[in-house]
C-alpha cells in the first residue's frame, strides 16, 4: 500500500492550502529557478530517502498491523517473530515500491505541477530520472520477492494468495487501476492495514507454530478476532493517506482525481479523520466486553492525548505547509496505539 503524495518534511512547500494557481510553476524557466533564494539543492540521498522512501510515513503505517498481529499472537501462544519480521520486510517493500509508483505517475503525467516542487525539480535537472524510478520499483518487488520461499516454506499457497493481493494494492493505488484517482482509497486503505496485514502476520505465525499441512483450512480456522483487532490500526492508517487529501485537495482537482476531499470538500475528510480515530478508541472497549479480553486491550488510551492533538491539528490547520507535520504525527499515532494494543493483547488473559 502506498501514498506517496503530499509534502515530505524537508521539501519546499506551497505558502498556502489553497494555491492561487496549482498549474504556475518553474516550466520553462531554468532548473531550480523557483526555489526560493536560491536555496541549495538536495542531495541524491535527501531525495531517496526523505522525499521517495518517506520512512517517517511509509515505517510507521507498515508496521501498524504488524505490530496488532505479534501481540494477538503472543495472546494466543503462537508467537513466531521471526516469520512475522521476514513477512513485514516483504510487506513494506511491496509498501515502498507503491510509493515509488506513486511518484512516478504523478511526475510522468503531471510534470508542470508543483505538488512536490523539489521532485520536480530533481527530474528537471537530471538527478532524478523515471527510469530511475522505475528500475527502484522493480528491485523493491525483486527484493521482496526473495522473502517468498522462506514464507511459502512456513504457510504455503495462502502466503502468495496474500502477498500477490498486497502487491495488486500496492501499485494499482496510482497505476494501473489508480483506485485513489476516483475516491476509493479509504475502503481499500481500511482493509489492507486493518484486516490483510494483521491476518497475514498471525497466519504465518500459526503456520510456523503448527505446520500447515492444509494451509487453506488453517487460514479459513483463524479466530474471529484475528480479523477484528486490526480495524484500529486500519482506521489511523487511513487517516494518514486522508491528512495527505486535504493538503493536495486543489492539485487532485487540477490532476481531475475525485477523492472525498475534491467532491466534497476538505471538511468532509476533517470529519472523517476524527471519526476513524474516534472509533480506534472506541474498538478496543468493544474488544474487552464482546472477545473476552481483558482490560489490558484498553491501553490504547493511554495514546489519547497524542490524538487528540493530532485531530486537533487536522481541523484547525489552513496553510498547506502547516500541514507537513502532521502527516508523520499521525503515522506515529498508528504505530503508537497499535503497539500498545498490542501489549494489552498480550498481557490478556
Amino acid at each position: 500500500m502506498a501514498s506517496g503524495r503530499g509534502v515530505r518534511e524537508g521539501e519546499a512547500p506551497r505558502s498556502t492550502l489553497m494555491p492561487e494557481s496549482p498549474l504556475h510553476d518553474a516550466k520553462g524557466s531554468e532548473p531550480g529557478a523557483a526555489r526560493a533564494g536560491g536555496a541549495t539543492p538536495p542531495s541524491a540521498r535527501s531525495i531517496w530517502i526523505d522525499l521517495l522512501v518517506y520512512p517517517t510515513h511509509s515505517l510507521p503505517t507498515a508496521a501498524a498491523p504488524v505490530i496488532v498481529g505479534l501481540g494477538l499472537a503472543a495472546h494466543d501462544g503462537i508467537l513466531a517473530p521471526l516469520p512475522a519480521l521476514v513477512g513485514f520486510l516483504g510487506s513494506w517493500l511491496i509498501h515502498v515500491a507503491g510509493v515509488f509508483t506513486d511518484n512516478h505517475e504523478l511526475l510522468r503525467l503531471h510534470p508542470g505541477l508543483p505538488e512536490h516542487p523539489e521532485l520536480t525539480h530533481a527530474v528537471a535537472e537530471g538527478t532524478l530520472r523515471l527510469s530511475t524510478l522505475r528500475a527502484a520499483i522493480a528491485t523493491c518487488l525483486l527484493l521482496a520477492l526473495l522473502t517468498a520461499p522462506h514464507l511459502v516454506q512456513i504457510g504455503g499457497a495462502p502466503v502468495l494468495a496474500l502477498g500477490a493481493i498486497g502487491v495488486a494494492a500496492s501499485l494499482s493505488y496510482n497505476g494501473g487501476a489508480a483506485y485513489v484517482r476516483h475516491g476509493l482509497a479509504d475502503p481499500v486503505f481500511f482493509l489492507m492495514f486493518g484486516v490483510v496485514g494483521v491476518v497475514g502476520t498471525y497466519y504465518i505465525q500459526a503456520a510456523s507454530q503448527a505446520g500447515a499441512a492444509a494451509p487453506w483450512q488453517l487460514l479459513a480456522s483463524l479466530p474471529l478476532p484475528v480479523v477484528l483487532v486490526g480495524l484500529p490500526a486500519g482506521a489511523i492508517v487511513t487517516s494518514v493517506m486522508l491528512v495527505d487529501d486535504i493538503r493536495d485537495a486543489e492539485f487532485d482537482r487540477t490532476k481531475g482525481w475525485r477523492t472525498g476531499a475534491v467532491r466534497r470538500g476538505v471538511d468532509w475528510n476533517r470529519n472523517e479523520i476524527a471519526l476513524l480515530v474516534a472509533f480506534a478508541y472506541v474498538a478496543p472497549i468493544a474488544f474487552w466486553l464482546a472477545l473476552g479480553f481483558d482490560a489490558w486491550v484498553l491501553l490504547p488510551v493511554a495514546s489519547l492525548p497524542l490524538a487528540i492533538r493530532t485531530v486537533r491539528a487536522v481541523r484547525t490547520v489552513e496553510r498547506r505547509e502547516d500541514l507537513v507535520p502532521v502527516t508523520p504525527r499521525m503515522a506515529r499515532l498508528a504505530v503508537v496505539h497499535s503497539a500498545l494494543l498490542a501489549v494489552g493483547l498480550a498481557l490478556s488473559r
